[in-house]
């Protein structure tokens, strides 16, 4: 039943993506709003294979790779699900959905090896960490969208190519305060989730900082963050070069779990022998 919930899910996203691109090309109000419905409807049914998984498991479903990018993909689905409501920012869709569909896709691509747990794997503090870090992270996925939308609205500003694209999308300021938003919102919560981290980890080795490579890495993203959130609020960043930023951010959110679980010996890794030993 998971499974079949798993591809039901799937499909929704799918279909829901179709519908938001067949928006970027017809302007067709009833579009954005079915689309929206696909999404929920297959977040819904994720999040119901999510449950069951976590009940048949005992624990929280991030013991593998697939079962963490699945997670990470329902909260960020669910959390474009509620900016949409606030924001009424039907466009958007066009550029998160896809994501959406490809994060699903690749856990279920990817390996199924799971790391060995005991009963640690439980801890308050581990489920505060992985909701702290999920949440900021799909909202630098959005970030990371908004910040393809500013690029893609300047360069046809500049051009003078005044066409299809130009006119859905919004003006420069609503998307840069967008942005705005969703690094204030992301930061504080990519930090609270380093921080848990660290007291999970003092916990199950001992140490709050063992060198690990997704440490190591993670703190770098945050970095990174971190410096775009300074010159936001100390030097006036704006435009071109927050969102240039914001797209490299995300994309070293990504490598940094990809090499961290696949192909760095460590603590977080697939490939490691003493996971949780």
């Amino acid at each position: 039943m998971e499974s079949f919930f798993l591809v039901i899910a799937t499909l929704c996203y799918l279909s829901g993506t179709i519908g938001y691109f067949i928006y970027l090309l017809k302007d067709r109000e009833v579009l954005p709003r079915i689309s929206w419905t696909l999404l929920l409807v297959g977040a819904l049914f994720h999040g119901a294979a999510l449950v069951m998984r976590a009940i048949g498991m005992g624990h929280f479903p991030v013991t593998s790779i697939r079962e963490a990018i699945s997670l990470f993909t329902w909260v960020f689905v669910v959390t474009y699900l509620v900016i949409q409501v606030k924001l009424k920012l039907r466009i958007l869709g066009s550029f998160v959905s896809p994501l959406a569909v490809i994060f699903m896709v690749s856990s279920r691509l990817l390996p199924t090896q799971a790391i060995r747990t005991n009963g640690s794997f439980r801890s308050g503090w581990l489920i505060a960490h992985v909701s702290s870090i999920f949440l900021a992270n799909a909202l630098f996925a959005m970030l990371f969208s908004l910040g393809i939308m500013y690029l893609l609205q300047e360069r046809g500003i500049k051009k003078k190519n005044f066409g299809l694209l130009y006119e859905r999308l919004p003006s420069l300021d609503r998307i840069d305060s967008l942005a705005h938003v969703c690094l204030m919102a992301g930061f504080p919560l990519m930090t609270a989730g380093l921080i848990t981290g660290f007291v999970y980890a003092a916990m199950v080795w001992r140490s709050p900082w063992n060198w690990d490579p997704k440490e190591i890495l993670s703190v770098v993203t945050w970095l990174i963050y971190a410096v775009l959130v300074h010159e936001r609020l100390t030097v006036g960043w704006r435009g071109r070069r927050a969102a240039w930023l914001a797209i490299i951010g995300f994309s070293a959110t990504v490598l940094t779990f990809i090499l961290a679980s696949l192909l760095l010996a460590g603590h977080h890794s697939v490939i490691s022998k003493n996971f949780y030993g």
